[in-house]
């Protein structure tokens, strides 16, 4: 396989996770480079990091959504419990990794963390 091929493996791959397509258009005012940005992000998560054999799909996810939450940062903590979500990590699990988090990374972080939460179990039934 060539380079070519490691971005729409690395989308397939997002989109498996996800349930859905991965989407990332360039804002208002972000040049057209940004297109690489995106390309190279994608194929480093998509094609390289999830697809790895050392860790099963249940721990990547548990992980990936208790590193987002742990960041604060909303939109990756939304796609990757989207992912968890999709790979069978059930909520009650997410709530327990968010009952964890609260004693490791304190409080404030795992409530606010948790808002998230909240608007992606609202997404299903």
């Amino acid at each position: 396989m060539t380079d070519q091929d490691a971005y729409p493996r690395a989308l397939d791959n997002a989109e498996r996770l996800l349930g859905q397509p991965l989407v990332l258009p360039l804002g208002d005012g972000e040049p057209p480079v940004g297109h690489d940005f995106r390309r190279l992000a994608t194929v480093q998560t998509f094609g390289e990091a999830w697809p790895r054999e050392g860790l099963d799909l249940r721990s990547r996810c548990l992980v990936s959504v208790a590193i987002a939450a742990a960041l604060g940062t909303h939109e990756p903590l939304r796609g990757q419990l989207r992912i968890a979500l999709n790979s069978g990590v059930t909520k009650e699990e997410i709530v327990e990794l968010f009952i964890h988090l609260a004693a490791y990374a304190g409080a404030a972080r795992a409530f606010d963390g948790y808002q998230v939460v909240g608007a992606v179990f609202a997404e299903r039934p």
